[in-house]
């Protein structure tokens, strides 16, 4: 069966509210799906202070977990328009992988959340696709086959490069309903391209394992 991981990280849990959709639409497409977050760098204490949600469920992800997946669907908050600290210290820890070629041909997703609507919602997405096309991965957006994004009666995230919320300037502001279903249409979108790409993999492995040598 296709595997799709959701690696995340969350201060405040709003990222993690949009992974747990991002899982829902994956699981929808009717392939299996694991939830986990990278570790947290700021020291407990300080985390405390600044109210940093600290109950959160999904287990801390090791780097080697990449290979066990055929998509990654990765979620961050924008830090000054770029990935946060924490997820970046877990991506650069992937160059022995990379080294190997081990992630090529993987699918990747991102989805994002900032304080403000131009907080860097499309940098965060798209500088995180740089990284992810040195790996290797098969960049995959959010098609605009979601009609939900070409709404401009209300506040929301969303964009054609991937799922997104805004927490506002006081990070109250939950996911709304348009950019939780956002989230769970790149979920299935992405899970759909895994698994017709995986079963394609498969599909030529077993054509040239039945092809005599000879034929190439």
């Amino acid at each position: 069966m296709t595997k799709v991981l959701v690696l995340y990280y969350s201060s405040f849990g709003h990222i993690e509210r949009m992974a747990e959709a991002e899982a829902e639409g994956a699981r929808s497409a009717g392939v299996h799906v694991d939830v986990k977050r990278v570790p947290e760098l700021v020291p407990r204490p300080q985390a405390q202070v600044a109210r940093y949600k600290l109950d959160q469920l999904a287990p801390i992800a090791q780097v080697d977990d990449l290979l066990d997946y055929d998509a990654v669907i990765f979620g961050t908050p924008t830090r000054y328009g770029n990935m946060a600290a924490q997820m970046k210290n877990f991506i650069d820890q992937t160059g022995g992988l990379w080294a190997k070629d081990k992630l090529v041909g993987k699918v990747g997703s991102v989805f994002t959340a900032t304080a403000t609507q131009h907080g860097g919602q499309e940098t965060t997405i798209v500088s995180f696709h740089i990284v992810l096309m040195h790996l290797g991965f098969v960049v995959i957006g959010l098609p605009y086959t979601f009609k939900g994004q070409l709404g401009v009666t209300e506040v929301q995230g969303v964009s054609p490069y991937g799922a997104s919320t805004v927490a506002g300037g006081d990070g109250m502001r939950l996911p709304s309903a348009v950019e939780i279903e956002a989230a769970r249409y790149q979920g299935c979108h992405v899970a759909t391209i895994a698994a017709r790409l995986a079963s394609g993999r498969g599909l030529h492995a077993q054509q040239a394992s039945a092809t005599p040598a000879h034929a190439y």
